[in-house]
Protein backbone atom coordinates (compact mmCIF):
# COMPACT_ATOMS: atom_id res chain seq x y z
CA UNK A 1 0.00 0.00 0.00
CA UNK A 2 1.65 3.15 -0.90
CA UNK A 3 1.65 6.55 0.63
CA UNK A 4 0.01 9.00 -1.11
CA UNK A 5 0.77 12.63 -0.19
CA UNK A 6 -0.98 15.65 -0.94
CA UNK A 7 1.30 18.70 -1.39
CA UNK A 8 -1.10 20.98 -3.38
CA UNK A 9 -2.78 22.96 -0.49
CA UNK A 10 -2.06 26.00 -1.16
CA UNK A 11 -4.19 28.49 1.32
CA UNK A 12 -4.48 32.27 1.68
CA UNK A 13 -2.45 33.47 4.31
CA UNK A 14 -4.28 34.72 7.49
CA UNK A 15 -7.80 34.18 5.97
CA UNK A 16 -10.43 32.51 7.65
CA UNK A 17 -11.40 29.37 5.36
CA UNK A 18 -14.59 26.77 7.12
CA UNK A 19 -13.70 23.61 6.60
CA UNK A 20 -16.23 21.81 8.55
CA UNK A 21 -19.46 23.13 9.92
CA UNK A 22 -18.68 25.81 12.21
CA UNK A 23 -14.97 25.32 11.75
CA UNK A 24 -12.70 27.79 9.94
CA UNK A 25 -9.08 27.16 9.36
CA UNK A 26 -6.29 30.24 9.21
CA UNK A 27 -2.89 29.25 7.92
CA UNK A 28 0.31 31.34 9.17
CA UNK A 29 2.53 33.02 7.12
CA UNK A 30 5.35 30.96 8.31
CA UNK A 31 5.96 28.59 5.37
CA UNK A 32 8.94 26.30 5.39
CA UNK A 33 10.72 23.17 4.57
CA UNK A 34 9.31 21.72 8.20
CA UNK A 35 5.71 23.75 8.35
CA UNK A 36 5.19 23.47 4.48
CA UNK A 37 2.44 26.45 3.84
CA UNK A 38 2.32 27.19 7.28
CA UNK A 39 0.46 26.37 11.14
CA UNK A 40 -2.58 26.01 11.03
CA UNK A 41 -5.01 27.43 13.71
CA UNK A 42 -8.27 26.26 13.81
CA UNK A 43 -11.53 28.65 15.55
CA UNK A 44 -14.67 26.82 16.95
CA UNK A 45 -18.12 27.62 17.46
CA UNK A 46 -20.38 30.16 16.52
CA UNK A 47 -21.27 32.09 19.30
CA UNK A 48 -18.63 31.06 21.53
CA UNK A 49 -15.05 30.17 20.55
CA UNK A 50 -12.65 27.32 21.02
CA UNK A 51 -8.90 28.22 19.48
CA UNK A 52 -6.92 25.19 18.54
CA UNK A 53 -3.02 25.78 17.90
CA UNK A 54 -2.74 29.67 18.38
CA UNK A 55 0.28 28.88 15.82
CA UNK A 56 4.05 31.25 15.70
CA UNK A 57 4.89 34.20 17.54
CA UNK A 58 3.87 36.74 14.94
CA UNK A 59 1.84 39.60 14.88
CA UNK A 60 -0.06 39.51 12.17
CA UNK A 61 -1.46 36.11 12.70
CA UNK A 62 -2.65 37.15 16.05
CA UNK A 63 -3.90 40.70 14.41
CA UNK A 64 -5.76 37.52 12.12
CA UNK A 65 -7.37 35.48 14.71
CA UNK A 66 -9.00 38.52 16.60
CA UNK A 67 -10.49 39.64 13.84
CA UNK A 68 -11.87 35.93 13.13
CA UNK A 69 -12.77 36.11 16.41
CA UNK A 70 -14.40 39.21 16.11
CA UNK A 71 -14.95 40.16 19.74
CA UNK A 72 -17.07 36.75 20.56
CA UNK A 73 -16.00 35.54 23.88
CA UNK A 74 -13.35 32.63 23.99
CA UNK A 75 -13.91 29.36 26.40
CA UNK A 76 -10.54 27.74 25.63
CA UNK A 77 -7.06 28.01 23.50
CA UNK A 78 -6.04 24.35 23.00
CA UNK A 79 -2.74 23.33 22.04
CA UNK A 80 -1.70 20.23 20.60
CA UNK A 81 1.69 20.08 21.65
CA UNK A 82 4.80 22.17 22.41
CA UNK A 83 6.58 23.22 19.37
CA UNK A 84 6.70 26.79 19.33
CA UNK A 85 5.16 26.87 15.71
CA UNK A 86 2.26 25.75 17.13
CA UNK A 87 2.19 27.92 20.56
CA UNK A 88 4.34 30.89 20.10
CA UNK A 89 1.12 32.96 20.61
CA UNK A 90 -0.40 31.06 23.22
CA UNK A 91 0.58 34.08 26.15
CA UNK A 92 -0.54 36.45 23.73
CA UNK A 93 -4.14 35.15 22.78
CA UNK A 94 -5.05 34.38 26.36
CA UNK A 95 -3.91 37.76 27.50
CA UNK A 96 -6.00 39.26 24.86
CA UNK A 97 -9.33 37.00 25.38
CA UNK A 98 -8.61 35.81 28.99
CA UNK A 99 -9.57 32.38 27.81
CA UNK A 100 -7.55 29.42 29.94
CA UNK A 101 -4.60 27.03 27.76
CA UNK A 102 -6.04 23.70 27.32
CA UNK A 103 -3.28 20.92 26.80
CA UNK A 104 -1.93 17.75 27.77
CA UNK A 105 0.59 19.00 29.68
CA UNK A 106 3.89 21.15 29.73
CA UNK A 107 6.97 20.38 27.28
CA UNK A 108 8.81 17.28 28.19
CA UNK A 109 10.82 14.89 26.08
CA UNK A 110 9.91 10.73 25.67
CA UNK A 111 12.91 9.49 27.76
CA UNK A 112 15.36 11.00 30.01
CA UNK A 113 18.52 12.15 27.94
CA UNK A 114 21.67 9.71 28.12
CA UNK A 115 25.38 11.65 29.79
CA UNK A 116 26.28 13.92 26.86
CA UNK A 117 23.04 13.74 24.84
CA UNK A 118 21.70 16.87 23.25
CA UNK A 119 18.48 17.57 22.29
CA UNK A 120 18.51 18.06 18.49
CA UNK A 121 14.83 19.95 18.61
CA UNK A 122 15.22 22.14 22.15
CA UNK A 123 14.99 25.16 19.85
CA UNK A 124 11.81 24.29 18.42
CA UNK A 125 10.05 23.72 22.04
CA UNK A 126 8.05 25.93 23.92
CA UNK A 127 9.38 25.63 27.67
CA UNK A 128 7.63 27.72 28.91
CA UNK A 129 4.18 26.34 28.42
CA UNK A 130 1.91 25.79 31.28
CA UNK A 131 -1.65 24.71 30.92
CA UNK A 132 -4.21 25.75 32.97
CA UNK A 133 -6.31 23.04 32.37
CA UNK A 134 -4.43 19.03 32.12
CA UNK A 135 -6.61 17.30 29.59
CA UNK A 136 -6.02 13.89 30.20
CA UNK A 137 -6.37 10.96 27.80
CA UNK A 138 -9.90 10.03 27.11
CA UNK A 139 -10.62 12.82 28.95
CA UNK A 140 -13.47 15.68 27.60
CA UNK A 141 -13.75 19.69 27.37
CA UNK A 142 -17.65 20.58 27.05
CA UNK A 143 -17.75 23.78 25.08
CA UNK A 144 -20.42 25.64 22.93
CA UNK A 145 -19.11 24.75 20.14
CA UNK A 146 -19.39 20.99 21.23
CA UNK A 147 -17.31 18.38 23.29
CA UNK A 148 -14.00 17.88 22.63
CA UNK A 149 -12.15 14.45 23.37
CA UNK A 150 -8.47 14.43 24.23
CA UNK A 151 -6.65 11.39 22.42
CA UNK A 152 -2.80 11.36 23.90
CA UNK A 153 -0.75 10.38 20.53
CA UNK A 154 2.60 10.62 21.84
CA UNK A 155 5.61 9.95 19.31
CA UNK A 156 5.99 13.04 17.57
CA UNK A 157 6.22 14.62 21.14
CA UNK A 158 5.81 13.22 24.32
CA UNK A 159 3.06 15.66 24.90
CA UNK A 160 1.23 15.41 22.06
CA UNK A 161 -2.62 14.88 21.96
CA UNK A 162 -5.47 14.98 19.02
CA UNK A 163 -8.65 16.02 19.34
CA UNK A 164 -11.87 15.10 18.54
CA UNK A 165 -14.97 16.99 17.84
CA UNK A 166 -17.49 14.44 19.23
CA UNK A 167 -20.97 13.69 17.00
CA UNK A 168 -18.93 15.63 13.82
CA UNK A 169 -16.43 12.91 12.93
CA UNK A 170 -13.75 15.19 12.98
CA UNK A 171 -10.47 14.61 14.64
CA UNK A 172 -7.39 17.66 15.09
CA UNK A 173 -4.32 15.67 14.07
CA UNK A 174 -1.71 18.30 14.93
CA UNK A 175 1.23 17.04 13.56
CA UNK A 176 0.65 13.59 14.16
CA UNK A 177 -1.07 12.34 10.98
CA UNK A 178 -0.67 14.93 7.75
CA UNK A 179 -1.84 14.69 4.47
CA UNK A 180 1.41 16.65 3.04
CA UNK A 181 4.13 14.79 4.36
CA UNK A 182 5.43 12.04 7.08
CA UNK A 183 5.82 13.13 10.65
CA UNK A 184 9.05 13.94 11.75
CA UNK A 185 9.96 11.63 14.63
CA UNK A 186 13.52 12.86 16.84
CA UNK A 187 14.81 11.29 19.97
CA UNK A 188 14.95 12.31 22.62
CA UNK A 189 11.96 14.66 21.94
CA UNK A 190 9.70 11.95 20.12
CA UNK A 191 9.69 8.16 19.62
CA UNK A 192 9.00 5.90 17.48
CA UNK A 193 7.99 3.25 19.56
CA UNK A 194 5.02 5.58 20.89
CA UNK A 195 4.48 6.89 17.34
CA UNK A 196 3.52 3.05 15.83
CA UNK A 197 1.16 2.93 18.93
CA UNK A 198 -0.83 6.03 18.47
CA UNK A 199 -1.11 5.07 15.11
CA UNK A 200 -2.37 1.82 15.67
CA UNK A 201 -4.52 3.93 18.35
CA UNK A 202 -6.28 6.19 15.80
CA UNK A 203 -7.24 2.99 13.61
CA UNK A 204 -9.02 2.17 15.87
CA UNK A 205 -11.05 5.22 15.58
CA UNK A 206 -14.15 6.53 13.61
CA UNK A 207 -13.19 9.96 12.89
CA UNK A 208 -13.78 10.83 9.04
CA UNK A 209 -11.50 14.13 8.61
CA UNK A 210 -8.58 14.80 9.58
CA UNK A 211 -7.59 18.57 10.03
CA UNK A 212 -3.81 18.83 10.57
CA UNK A 213 -1.37 21.27 12.04
CA UNK A 214 0.19 21.75 8.53
CA UNK A 215 -1.17 21.59 5.12
CA UNK A 216 -4.86 20.11 3.74
CA UNK A 217 -7.32 17.93 5.17
CA UNK A 218 -6.52 14.08 5.64
CA UNK A 219 -10.04 12.90 3.73
CA UNK A 220 -9.62 9.07 3.89
CA UNK A 221 -8.22 9.10 7.30
CA UNK A 222 -8.46 4.86 7.67
CA UNK A 223 -6.76 4.04 4.38
CA UNK A 224 -3.91 6.88 5.11
CA UNK A 225 -3.22 5.44 8.56
CA UNK A 226 -3.10 1.92 7.26
CA UNK A 227 -0.50 3.55 4.54
CA UNK A 228 1.44 5.30 6.65
CA UNK A 229 1.67 2.29 9.07
CA UNK A 230 3.25 0.33 6.27
CA UNK A 231 5.38 2.95 5.21
CA UNK A 232 6.88 3.26 8.43
CA UNK A 233 7.48 -0.93 8.37
CA UNK A 234 8.87 -0.48 5.15
CA UNK A 235 11.44 2.46 5.96
CA UNK A 236 12.33 0.19 9.11
CA UNK A 237 13.17 -2.99 7.04
CA UNK A 238 15.10 -0.67 4.57
CA UNK A 239 17.18 0.99 7.33
CA UNK A 240 17.76 -2.80 8.46
CA UNK A 241 18.98 -3.23 4.93
CA UNK A 242 21.27 -0.91 5.35
CA UNK A 243 22.97 -1.50 8.53
CA UNK A 244 23.56 -5.45 6.96
CA UNK A 245 24.71 -4.19 3.89
CA UNK A 246 27.39 -2.40 5.73
CA UNK A 247 26.36 0.95 6.86
CA UNK A 248 27.27 2.54 10.23
CA UNK A 249 26.39 5.79 10.25
CA UNK A 250 22.74 7.98 9.59
CA UNK A 251 24.37 9.83 7.06
CA UNK A 252 25.23 6.94 4.40
CA UNK A 253 21.46 5.46 5.24
CA UNK A 254 20.22 8.47 4.19
CA UNK A 255 21.97 9.38 1.04
CA UNK A 256 21.21 5.47 -0.02
CA UNK A 257 16.97 5.96 1.54
CA UNK A 258 16.55 9.25 0.67
CA UNK A 259 18.60 9.86 -2.81
CA UNK A 260 15.27 11.12 -4.47
CA UNK A 261 14.37 13.75 -1.73
CA UNK A 262 15.27 17.57 -2.07
CA UNK A 263 19.02 18.25 -0.17
CA UNK A 264 16.97 20.38 2.27
CA UNK A 265 14.99 17.79 3.55
CA UNK A 266 17.56 15.49 4.49
CA UNK A 267 18.09 16.82 8.00
CA UNK A 268 14.66 15.90 8.92
CA UNK A 269 14.97 12.85 7.35
CA UNK A 270 18.16 11.93 9.57
CA UNK A 271 16.17 12.45 12.54
CA UNK A 272 13.36 10.25 11.24
CA UNK A 273 16.22 7.57 10.73
CA UNK A 274 18.07 8.19 14.25
CA UNK A 275 14.57 7.41 15.60
CA UNK A 276 13.95 4.09 13.66
CA UNK A 277 17.38 3.13 14.63
CA UNK A 278 16.43 3.85 18.60
CA UNK A 279 13.77 1.60 18.19
CA UNK A 280 15.21 -0.68 16.75
CA UNK A 281 18.33 -1.12 19.15
CA UNK A 282 15.31 -1.39 21.50
CA UNK A 283 14.02 -4.44 20.07
CA UNK A 284 17.14 -5.96 20.02
CA UNK A 285 17.48 -5.76 16.20
CA UNK A 286 20.50 -4.27 16.00
CA UNK A 287 23.28 -2.41 18.40
CA UNK A 288 24.63 0.78 19.26
CA UNK A 289 27.88 0.30 21.70
CA UNK A 290 28.40 4.24 22.44
CA UNK A 291 24.56 4.76 22.57
CA UNK A 292 22.30 6.44 20.13
CA UNK A 293 23.32 10.30 18.12
CA UNK A 294 23.59 11.21 14.85
CA UNK A 295 27.34 10.13 14.68
CA UNK A 296 26.43 6.97 16.27
CA UNK A 297 27.67 3.61 14.79
CA UNK A 298 25.28 1.11 14.32
CA UNK A 299 25.45 -2.48 14.17
CA UNK A 300 23.55 -5.89 13.19
CA UNK A 301 22.89 -7.64 16.85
Amino acid sequence: MSLDLDTTFRPEPEQPDEVAPGVFRLTASNSGPMTFTGTNTYLLGKDRVVVIDPGPEDERHLEAILRAIGGRPVEAILATHTHLDHTGLCAALKRATGAPLVAEGPHRTSRPLAPGEVNLLDAAADHAFQPDIVLGDGEALETAAGRILGIATPGHTANHMAYALEGQGVLFSGDHVMAWSTTIVAPPDGRMADYMVSLDKLMGRTETLYLPGHGGPVERPAAFLRAMRTHRRMREQAILERVRAGDRLVSEMVAAIYRTTPKALHGAAALSVLAHLEDLCERGFLRAPQGVDLETRFEPA
